[in-house]
């Protein structure tokens, strides 16, 4: 079984909220069913043989769910996404719960006064988590956890389409979207859309010409931060990128990525003139000057 999905149905199954009232919360026997209509459809539409037995058909059921990340059951009220439908139930049950704790510094509403303690710390900049492994503070305990993985390295959230992981759930959430191809995210100034909201708003300052990220060696600024990085590289010496086949380092992964065509006899670069093809761009801007004419150098 996947490890961040079968994380994720543990979790989801652990989770004991509150009663509810029927007063405080209406949720249909007819909306109900119509999930659980969904849940058991998306099963028999993607149905995932394995050498796993149970001794209960819904047992199996369950555990089958967790190999799709299609079969994922998304709540049409805000972005969350939850392996198991009875887990979204019960979710979607909060979204229409009573919010009788209202926040004097903003508009915000909350069915729970511990979550609006939690929130008010925005509001005075109270932060009472601190880190024992630098000078970072938080005002939430789930922030700071989440924080110490980059102390750890830990990743526990196993995409199950590569084998890339990642230290927040929410991260992992957004790069799954990347093999839905679900682009959620849409620029209004331009048609570009995006798997994930920050990438978006990392995106919209190419329009506001806004470059936050500042290098502490020269005067040049950028839009973001991985563009600034790289750029320090040019300060720093730093050459992370090794070939596999020789030993060449390069500064940029593109740098290595064409050399290695050298090596492997890729020819990506292909004129839309003729039928040449090379294994670098530039050699293939310097070719195309026979065709166009352009004689740069007098």
């Amino acid at each position: 079984m996947n490890k961040d999905i079968a994380m994720k149905v543990k979790e989801e199954i652990e989770v004991h909220e509150e009663p509810l009232r029927s007063e405080d919360v209406e949720v249909s026997i007819k909306e109900e069913r119509e999930y659980t209509k969904r849940e058991h459809t998306l099963v028999e539409e993607k149905p995932y043989q394995c050498k796993k037995y149970f001794t209960t058909n819904s047992n199996s059921i369950q555990h089958q769910r967790t190999h799709a990340v299609e079969t994922m059951c998304h709540c049409n009220q805000c972005d969350k996404a939850f392996v198991l439908n009875s887990s979204l139930i019960r979710h979607r049950k909060a979204h229409n719960m009573k919010k009788q704790y209202q926040c004097n510094q903003c508009d915000k509403v909350f069915s729970k006064k511990a979550n609006l303690i939690v929130h008010q710390r925005i509001h005075t900049g109270k932060k009472a988590y601190k880190c024992n492994q630098c000078d970072k503070v938080f005002s939430q305990k789930s922030n700071l956890m989440e924080h110490h993985r980059i102390h750890t390295g830990d990743k526990p959230y196993q995409c199950n389409q590569c084998d890339k992981a990642f230290s927040l759930k929410s991260i992992l959430m957004g790069h799954q979207r990347i093999h839905m191809g679900k682009k959620p995210y849409q620029c209004n100034t331009c048609d570009k859309a995006f798997s994930r909201k920050r990438v978006l708003m990392e995106h919209q300052r190419i329009h506001m010409w806004e470059k936050p990220y500042h290098c502490n060696q020269c005067d040049k600024a950028f839009s973001l931060k991985q563009t600034l990085t790289r750029h320090q590289r040019i300060h720093t010496g730093e050459k992370p990128y090794q070939c596999n086949h020789c030993d060449k380092v390069f500064s940029y992964k593109t740098s290595l990525i064409e050399h290695q065509c050298i090596h492997t006899g890729d020819k990506p670069y292909q004129c839309n003139q003729c039928d040449k093809a090379f294994t670098q761009k530039r050699d293939l801007i310097v070719h195309q000057r026979i065709h166009t004419g352009v004689k740069p150098y007098q």
